[in-house]
């Protein structure tokens, strides 16, 4: 389910007012608001979980100090005015200590999105993501996209968008570039999509 605002600059502490309430209300909605809109977000099944977790094994392997934040909102997007949930955000672990619900990114070395099968995901993960990541500098976005069986790796944010994009199909080795620095063997991923 997506729901639109009427007014494409619904103002972020509006915004936050009403995740609030949704998530009192709602169980299991997770709203997100990304370039004046608000979205759902559908809730992840059992492969997107073990996704989530595969990664979270290497990354603790290959960088001891970080840790992978499952589900950390963020305050994304120019000037920090959107709120995202990414599936994680890689960060040394104790980050976010003392944030509340949308914690500042400044911190996050890696955002992770592992897509959904919804109708909102191409929309979501593919196109309004890479530009609030990329606005808000967040050096390395992963999106793992079980659609197209893909890794896709962006790099390099100029501010508006990311300068480098590499894609490869899974089962195929994939370098997370500095200041992540570790090579992804992907053939597990093709155990966890339809």
């Amino acid at each position: 389910m997506s729901v639109m605002t009427e007014h494409p600059h619904l103002l972020t502490e509006d915004f936050e007012a009403v995740a609030r309430i949704a998530a009192r209300e709602v169980e299991g909605l997770r709203l997100e608001f990304i370039d004046g809109v608000i979205r759902s977000k559908a809730v992840p099944d059992g492969d997107h979980d073990r996704i989530v977790l595969w990664l979270a094994r290497i990354c603790m392997q290959h960088r001891p100090e970080l840790w992978l934040h499952v589900e950390r909102g963020l305050a994304v997007g120019d000037y920090r005015s959107g709120r995202a949930r990414p599936d994680a955000a890689l960060a040394l672990d104790d980050a976010f200590v003392g944030q509340g619900e949308w914690a500042d990114p400044a911190p996050v070395l890696m955002v992770v999105e592992v897509t959904s099968y919804d109708n909102d995901t191409d929309r979501r993960d593919r196109v309004e993501k890479p530009l609030a990541y990329a606005q808000t500098g967040i050096p390395v976005y992963l999106l793992i996209d079980r659609e197209a069986c893909d890794v896709i790796v962006f790099s390099e944010p100029d501010g508006r968008r990311y300068v480098n994009t590499r894609t490869v199909a899974f089962g195929k080795d994939i370098e997370l570039p500095d200041p992540v620095g570790i090579t992804l063997q992907t053939e597990p991923l093709k155990d966890w999509v339809r």
